[in-house]
């Protein structure tokens, strides 16, 4: 596992992905990967999803006590993101704060550079 750090997870974010991968039945051993996906209103978009083996080239850290896996693309537009959770009266979701979009669009998870 390397030590390279692109990623922030916040505590609310760790807390539900844990909880998501409890729910899902998931081991312990396994991951999260974080992705940059061409489409959304705003030319890309996040996606997550949970995975046992890294594939090559992927960086794999330690965030927050969550495993995670980056292929080297996604990282390029990752660096520096914060992902937290919120959960309230207008609905809840994951919350992508990206110092590199230059806009986002209003859903949260589709953003341009």
């Amino acid at each position: 596992m390397q030590n390279l750090k692109t990623l922030n997870l916040s505590d609310r974010a760790r807390d539900k992905i844990l909880s998501l991968m409890k729910r899902e039945n998931k081991p312990e051993s396994c991951a999260l990967r974080v992705s940059v996906v061409g489409g959304g209103c705003s030319g890309f978009s996040y996606k997550m999803s949970f995975e046992e083996a890294s594939k090559t080239g992927d960086r794999e850290f330690l965030e927050n006590g969550i495993r995670v896996f980056l292929d080297s693309k996604s990282a390029l537009f990752l660096e520096g993101i914060e992902i937290d959770f919120e959960d309230g009266l207008n609905g809840s979701g994951f919350v992508y704060k990206n110092p590199k979009a230059s806009k986002s669009c209003g859903c949260g998870t589709s953003f341009s550079v």
